[in-house]
Order: C-alpha cells, then sequence, then structure tokens
C-alpha cells in the first residue's frame, strides 16, 4: 500500500457522510439567514453550530486515522511517520 492509503471504518465514513450532508443543510440556512438580515446572534448561533458540526467532522476523521492508518504503521515499523502525523494533527487542533 501507499503512503496515502485510503482505508475507512465504513461505520466513521457514514457518519461522516451524514454529518457533512447536514452541515451542507446548515451553511444553506446561514446563507438564507444573512439574505434575510436575521438577527445578529441568531446568525452567530447558526454559524457556532457549524463550526462544533465540522469540528465533530474532524473528530471522526481523527478516530479514523489513528485507528486504522496510525496502528498500520506501527505495526508496519513506520513509527516516526505515526508520531509525526499525530503530532501535526495536535498542532492543527490547537490552532483552533
Amino acid at each position: 500500500m501507499g503512503v496515502y492509503d485510503t482505508v475507512m471504518n465504513q461505520k466513521i465514513k457514514r457518519q461522516v457522510v451524514n454529518r457533512i450532508k447536514k452541515i451542507a443543510g446548515q451553511i444553506s440556512g446561514l446563507h438564507k439567514m444573512i439574505d434575510e438580515e436575521k438577527y445578529c446572534v441568531d446568525v452567530i448561533t447558526q454559524s457556532s453550530a457549524i463550526r462544533n458540526a465540522l469540528s465533530s467532522v474532524e473528530n471522526l476523521m481523527l478516530e479514523n486515522h489513528l485507528s486504522e492508518h496510525v496502528v498500520r504503521q506501527m505495526k508496519s515499523n513506520q513509527e516516526k511517520k505515526a508520531v509525526d502525523e499525530v503530532i501535526k494533527v495536535f498542532k492543527l487542533a490547537k490552532k483552533k
């Protein structure tokens, strides 16, 4: 298998796809709220909900990466790569 193997737990994939569909609907609703000049606090509340939903997608993807890719990397003597990727994700998460 190559460097960027695409192994995804099917349960996690279904959860991610469902959340992405929900987020798409939320973004559409946010757009409509802006068009209709809804109350600022309501727009901010919707935006916050979208941000939280995206965070849940990131969490699911991290779960998949750790349980699929990192485990495989560790078993195939690619410990440094696994650790480097975990550190990279950790640093990205801290920037939020």
